[in-house]
Formats: structure tokens, sequence, C-alpha cells
């Protein structure tokens, strides 16, 4: 079995609202991604996602629990501070919204070379402006688009950018936030296939996070149910579709459209009923690397 990359262990994290109230986002979540896996995030808006994906990078303190990359302690300021060069070159995250994660007046070239130019990392091929096209090429943009602005770009182009933003430092954990909720289903595909390829390539590790569960079942190795702030289930990617355990699992898989009109017509959606859950649960594993949240 590979060797654990990244372990995060009862992560907790409360947005407050006034001094008084606080909503959580993250309740006590759980997970452990591997050295080269593709490890996918799904839940309906609002369950906690994107919280994640933020406190795993530091951009978020969480309230409470353990987060540990590569041995480090990413909760400990002293660690951070000694270990600070390879935290910044070795993860690298890919935010939701591309239009509004790229500078609107740096040109493309400067954007993918930006976190080049921050750690003063020297540019394999030479020039900062190879690099730019080299990386550019990969995801399948053209020479003309480096001196064109993110504003002049379509959503694909600025998502390719995205990615070759964060790939030409060649991180060993790469965390994509709905990396294609915003394209339409071609370029979704190109998007898609672009990560799996670079994946078998490279060998990094991948938090992918979504909403389309088509997506997450064809790319991810392993998978997490994510709702109101806790992970109610988590399995191989093959097991988790076919043997979901959990209601709200379930309910999630019978939403996916089917391809079939008829079929379509005549299937029924599993509904979830919240009130239903018992108070206590606990993550307990029902098959190997079969996780369920179950009453206690």
């Amino acid at each position: 079995m590979a060797e654990i990359l990244l372990d995060v262990r009862g992560l907790t994290h409360r947005y407050a609202m006034t001094s008084s109230r606080s909503v959580t986002a993250l309740d006590g979540v759980s997970f452990q991604i591997r050295h080269g896996e593709i490890f996918g995030l799904v839940g309906q808006s609002g369950s906690g996602k994107s919280t994640a994906a933020r406190c795993i990078m530091n951009l978020l303190r969480p309230t409470g629990g353990d987060l540990h990359y590569k041995g480090v302690d990413l909760l400990d300021p002293k660690q951070r501070r000694e270990n600070r060069r390879m935290l910044q070159t070795t993860r690298q995250l890919i935010f939701q919204d591309s239009a509004s994660s790229l500078n609107p007046r740096m040109t493309l070239a400067d954007i993918i070379t930006e976190p080049m130019v921050i750690n003063s990392v020297k540019p394999p091929r030479g020039s900062m402006r190879a690099e730019a096209e080299f990386q550019a090429a990969k995801v399948g943009l053209s020479p003309s688009c480096l001196d064109r602005r993110p504003p002049e770009l379509s959503g694909g182009q600025r998502q390719r950018a995205a990615i070759a933003r964060a790939l030409c430092m060649e991180p060993e954990l790469l965390i994509a936030d709905e990396p294609v909720a915003s394209l339409d289903v071609s370029v979704q595909a190109q998007i898609l296939n672009l990560f799996r390829h670079f994946q078998t390539e490279h060998g990094f590790s991948l938090l992918f996070i979504a909403h389309d569960l088509s997506a997450v079942h064809w790319l991810c190795d392993r998978v997490g149910v994510l709702f109101h702030g806790l992970l109610v289930e988590s399995a191989p990617t093959t097991e988790l579709f076919e043997n979901p355990l959990h209601p709200c699992t379930r309910a999630l898989l019978s939403s996916v459209p089917l391809p079939d009109p008829r079929r379509e017509r005549q299937r029924r959606l599993e509904r979830f009923d919240t009130d239903t859950l018992p108070a206590a649960e606990t993550l307990r594993e029902v098959s190997p690397e079969h996780f369920v949240l179950k009453e206690d």
C-alpha cells in the first residue's frame, strides 16, 4: 500500500457570524490521501468541501483537528516556517472560479510562471517565456494566448491556464476545487482528460472536489461524501457506487441523470430525511476501506 501523503484527522472549522454565533462548516472530518492517489470529495452545496480545501492549504485556520502533510504538522506555525519552501512548492490549489483567481491585469505568460517567480525557482527551460510556452502547450493553449489577459479568454482557456499555473511547480499534492463546474460538457471532458493524463505522467496526488458524480466515478480511486460538514461515507470508488450504505450517499447517487429517457422517467429519487438521523454517530469501517457514519 502506498505511503500516506496527507493525513486529515477530526478537521473542524466554524465561521463566526457574530460574537456569540457561529456556523459549523466542518465537523470532525477525517480522511487520508496516499502518494499517487486521486481522492474525490463530493457533497451538496454548503457541505464544507471548499472549506476543507482551504484548511488543507492553510488559507483558513481550522477550529480543531489535526492536519499532517509529509509528516509536517500544518497547524504548527513553527513547523510551517521551517518547511515553508517545501509546503509552497509541493502543494498547489486550483480555485473554483478561474475568472476571479487569475489577475486580470497580468498576461497569461506571467500568470503561468508567477509561482516560479514568487519561489525564486529557476525555469528548467532557460527563460520564463519558454517555460510559459511549454506549460501552455501541455494544457492545449496556443502560444498566441500567452500575451492575452484573462478577460480576453474563454472559460475553458482560463481553466487551462489555472491548471498550467498549478502544474508548473510539479506539485506532489494538487487540490482541484470544482475545476469543471462552470464549463460546458465538451470542455469538461477535455479538462478531466488533462487531469488523468497529468496524474499518470507526473504521479502526483489529487484531491478532486466536484458535484458531478459521473466525473468522480470516472476519475477517482476513492471517494468521500460530505453532508453538513460531516464525512458520512468513504470507500473505493467502485465499492461506493455499487454498494452505497449511507442514506445521504444513496440519495446523491439516485439524483444522477440517466442517459435513457425511458429509464429516467421511470426511476424514483431516493429521499433523505435529515430528521431521522441519530444525534450521535461514529465513522465505522464496515468492510476494507469502506467507512460509514453509523449510530453509536
